[in-house]
């Protein structure tokens, strides 16, 4: 079993920046794919970034393509998301979650093998 664990979320002005990790760790952790989703108070889960382990390709959600950056770091098995020029639409919890294999539908929810707990990101002035 992979374990994930979040990290990074907060309170932030607007035009703000945070940065939220995601730590994996289990007995033998594996993925084609890493992603990033966002939930905000009574709105389904939406897909906000995702990267490929080995070759590192990523995939952004139309509402943060020049804002938001994911990357990874395959010796910490860990995952990033840099967040700048946030919005208080932004405001949401964040979840990372893990796709084991092979995907094309790497947007999709039911997709993923493996969630996080979520961090907190609130914009606000």
């Amino acid at each position: 079993q992979v374990q994930l664990v979040e990290s990074g979320g907060g309170l932030v002005q607007p035009g703000g920046s945070l940065r939220l990790s995601c730590a994996a760790s289990g007995r033998t952790f594996s993925s084609y794919a890493m992603a990033w989703f966002r939930q905000a108070p009574g709105k389904e889960r939406e897909f906000v970034a995702a990267i490929a382990w080995s070759t590192g390709s990523t995939w952004y959600v139309d509402s943060v393509k020049g804002r938001f950056t994911i990357s990874r770091d395959n010796v910490k098995n860990t995952v990033y998301l840099q967040m700048n020029s946030l919005k208080p639409e932004d405001t949401a919890s964040y979840y990372c979650a893990t796709r084991r294999e092979l995907s094309v539908k790497l947007r999709s929810v039911a997709e993923y093998d493996d969630w996080g707990q979520g961090t907190q990101v609130t914009v606000s002035s």
